[in-house]
């Protein structure tokens, strides 16, 4: 059997992929045409080509893979001409090929409104990686970009132009709000706020008439009047089916694009099928991965003598967009006659969760998540799967409450064996927990054997979830280990590297691990050595192990530059401080914000600039505030007895106590803690990792609380403590945490996780059940005595100082193209100018 596959995009890819895994030796005869010269690659993860991925990187599979499996594949050589009657096809380069069933895998086009000018040098499509090559020379010269399109395509056009340096981006949609197919207005309003709050400028209900400027683009004219000042643009405003080549072969199309297809994907010739972007199923083109793949498998099974229909496709999908969580799932648009909707919307946190249920109140039928997605996947299986909803249903987006079910495996146990757990490559939860108990034990081998989480990888964490559920449930022992180069959970690599005194990133590497190591191994590893040593964290090497962030003691910002970001303890400063801080910031032209935090930060350093700055701060008396590291970040207090009327203890003084004990202590995650002086809980002691509130007797001390997009409270801990106790008892908690808690794990997360929570925490901490207290204070006294200024020793270190250089032969270089630009209308005093 000789099959020709007009297409060599994902979707073509996999139908290659499918026949070859069905197929018997020799039983096909497979040819593919390219029309684009690489091979097939990734476009689902395009915008990770801005993150640092190569073309190679998003391949699929390489020219050796073809080989291997027999496959003709010609690339750069599009099919111009079908001969249905012949049965053949022939390419732009004049090759010739006949087939017994072709495989039309045309995909989709750019849809480019036709608006004037558009033709002008500066306007992009978005669409391959040569697009974005032409992108990347472009944007060097760009200040002020805009993308057309504000749906799924326009949002990651516009993470692409931010990427590209570009910060002054403008998103143009022509509907009155943004992703108008996924999510509802109130959704939409908060994913505008967020979008907004990270440097986006939003524009809905604009028309553009024209594109200005001569050869090259200057601005956008709007059909109301309006215009942009823009030097790039980039159209992303959706997507047509290429159905051109099966037009010019006499097959049916749609009156909007489209090959029409029946349910075995055959086209009205019984001898071509349509699979993918170009086919047009039930009135219904799909722009998503996962259909084309479930068509590719259709066709597939039934050129091998199976039987199997498509039937259409569940259009849920779950994305991050520059930064910002957004699903929809299920029917995201349920009318008040079909159901009820149940809404939770949280503005100041950008927080919007909709759910839809059946009039009955039993069964979830879909709903709309931005900005926090983290129950997609539950929620998707409980719409999919019609299970039983809660008798509150407000539970399952009240995680505080009723808990989501998406955490430990509990919930994906309760699913149907047939539930689709990843709808990219169609494989259920009996699929995976039938390869798990075959002995597929990691997700590497899931993938490998079943595919699953292989596509756009969204399925991932429950497929995690479904292994530890597989394998608990057949007595074995669960070891989340770090990564494939290190047969360790954090748990016990951290007791490893302490028994054998291990000092560098590399020692442990050759002593416990394996190969090179990857971004999955090394920050955890640098973490436990400076959770165990405390030592400079750019000494000996480590700084290679570190996030970006480590590596130059500063968060990296928009543009480029950097933070600075002095500690000021229990946010208690002295007015000599604050006068030395606008000093810098005046004489380095940064921008400052006071935190919530009770700090002062310092925005827009450059790079080279960073230590003669520390080198001021430090002369004044300031050190390092570790911003930029996963350690304690601040103590916020309230001005306590000292001021207030209502206050009982001296909240500051013990924030300050607190904070100088603690400050540079390297963890799982980031810590914050707070010293309120009164139940009145200025401080907010009850949202941090560790809080203090002051009451008649003593301090009550808190723990596990945790602010941002998944706010919880934190537990009390102890009650009525005196403050030598409760730092005694903070010692043992923190160490306990730092020796136990998984890598980028909150301390809220870590205690929902653990058995027992916070009654056997407070067993350990405060009973001592375990018998380690002492050894928790001895390890937390050792830290706390080996404390240095990290950012004092880089400024009085010539080596370490190198490292701030642009350039080794002209360190006082600075990159001309960053400016400061002012946040929030704020604007620079005149004598900066």
């Amino acid at each position: 059997m000789k099959i020709v596959v007009i297409g060599n995009g994902m979707v073509g890819y996999k139908f290659c992929e499918k026949l070859t895994a069905k197929a018997q030796a020799g039983q096909v005869d497979i040819v593919v045409f390219g029309e684009e010269t690489r091979p097939a690659y990734d476009r689902v993860h395009l915008s990770e080509y801005f993150a640092g991925k190569t073309a190679e990187d998003l391949t699929m599979a390489g020219l050796d893979w073809y080989a291997e499996r027999n496959i003709k594949l010609y690339l750069g050589d599009p099919i111009s001409y079908i001969d249905r009657e012949q049965k053949t096809v022939r390419s732009h380069h004049g090759i010739n090929e006949s087939y017994d069933y072709l495989i039309l895998a045309t995909g989709s086009a750019a849809f480019v409104p036709p608006i004037p000018g558009v033709e002008k040098e500066g306007v992009f499509i978005y669409r391959t990686i040569e697009d974005l090559e032409m992108m990347t020379a472009y944007a060097k010269k760009a200040k002020t970009g805009a993308v057309i399109g504000g749906g799924l395509l326009g949002l990651e056009a516009a993470k692409a132009m931010i990427d590209l340096g570009v910060t002054n981006t403008h998103v143009i949609e022509f509907a009155p709000r943004l992703m108008p197919r996924q999510i509802d207005e109130a959704g939409s309003n908060i994913l505008k706020t967020k979008l907004e709050s990270l440097g986006l400028s939003i524009h809905t209900s604009k028309n553009t008439s024209e594109i200005l400027g001569d050869q090259f683009i200057t601005g956008m004219q709007f059909s109301d009047d309006t215009r942009l000042d823009i030097d790039m643009l980039v159209i992303s405003a959706g997507i047509k089916p290429r159905d051109e080549l099966a037009k010019l072969a006499g097959l049916e199309t749609g009156h909007r694009g489209g090959i029409v297809v029946n349910d075995r994907l055959a086209t009205n010739d019984p001898f071509i099928f349509a699979i993918g972007e170009c086919a047009l199923h039930n009135g219904m083109i799909y722009g998503l991965v996962a259909p084309g793949y479930d068509m590719a498998d259709v066709v597939a099974t039934n050129l091998m003598g199976g039987d199997k229909s498509f039937t259409g496709f569940d259009m849920s999908t779950k994305l991050k967009l520059i930064g910002v969580d957004v699903a929809s799932f299920g029917d995201p648009f349920v009318s008040a006659s079909e159901g009820r909707s149940i809404v939770l919307e949280d503005r100041m946190k950008g927080v919007y969760k909709r759910i839809n249920i059946s009039p009955d109140g039993k069964y979830l039928l879909g709903g709309v998540l931005v900005g926090d997605a983290d129950a997609y996947n539950m929620l998707l299986q409980t719409t999919k799967n019609k299970v039983v909803l809660p008798p509150n249903p407000e539970d399952v987006i009240l995680g505080a409450r009723g808990g989501s079910g998406g955490e430990g495996g509990a919930g994906v146990s309760s699913l149907p064996d047939d539930a689709l757990i990843c709808s990219c490559e169609s494989v259920s939860k009996g699929d995976i927990c039938t390869a798990v108990c075959d002995g597929a034990e990691t997700m590497d081998a899931i993938k490998k054997c079943t595919k699953a989480g292989t596509g756009c990888g969204g399925c991932v964490p429950m497929v995690k979830d479904l292994i530890t559920h597989t394998l608990k449930s057949q007595g074995k022992y669960v070891r989340n280990v770090i990564c494939e180069h290190f047969n360790y959970s954090r748990q016990e690599l951290y007791d490893l590297v302490k028994v054998h005194k291990l000092m560098t990133f590399d020692e442990v590497l050759n002593k416990l691990g394996a190969g090179d190591g990857c971004e999955l191994c090394k920050p955890p590893v640098a973490s436990i050595l400076a959770s165990l040593w405390n030592e400079m964290i750019l000494a000996k090497g480590n700084d290679t192990a570190q996030d970006s962030n480590d590596r130059f003691l500063a968060n990296i910002q928009k543009g480029g530059t950097y933070s600075v970001v002095p500690r000021i303890p229990g946010g208690e400063i002295t007015p000599e401080k604050l006068i030395v801080i606008g000093q810098v910031a005046q004489k380095y032209n940064l921008y400052t914000k006071i935190t919530g935090g009770q700090r002062i930060d310092l925005f827009g350093a450059h790079v080279n600039d960073l230590p003669a700055i520390w080198e001021e701060l430090i002369a004044a008396g300031f050190e390092s505030g570790h911003a930029y590291g996963k350690a304690l970040r601040t103590v916020k207090s309230c001005v306590g007895s000292t001021w207030c009327r209502f206050g009982l203890h001296d909240s500051v003084s013990f924030a300050i106590q607190i904070e100088e004990r603690y400050r540079g202590l390297r963890a799982p995650h980031k810590l914050k803690s707070a010293v309120s002086g009164c139940i009145r809980e200025c401080a907010e002691a009850q949202s941090k990792d560790f809080g203090i509130i002051a009451t008649e007797k003593g301090w009550n001390l808190y723990v596990c609380g945790n602010g941002g997009s998944k706010p919880q409270h934190a537990l009390l801990l102890a009650t009525d403590v005196d403050s030598e106790t409760c730092i005694k008892y903070i010692d043992r908690f923190l160490m306990f945490y730092i020796k136990t808690a998984d890598p980028l794990t909150r301390t809220a997360t870590w205690l929902n996780k653990m058995e027992g929570g916070i009654d056997y925490l407070r067993n350990v901490v405060v009973n001592d059940s375990l018998g380690i207290a002492e050894q928790l204070e001895v390890e937390m006294q050792q830290l706390v005595d080996n404390y240095k200024c990290e950012w004092k020793e880089a400024v009085e270190n010539p080596e370490i100082r190198k490292r701030f250089t642009h350039f080794v032969n002209a360190p006082e270089t600075k990159d001309p193209s960053i400016q400061f630009e002012p946040m929030r209308e704020q604007k620079k005093a005149k004598e900066w100018k």
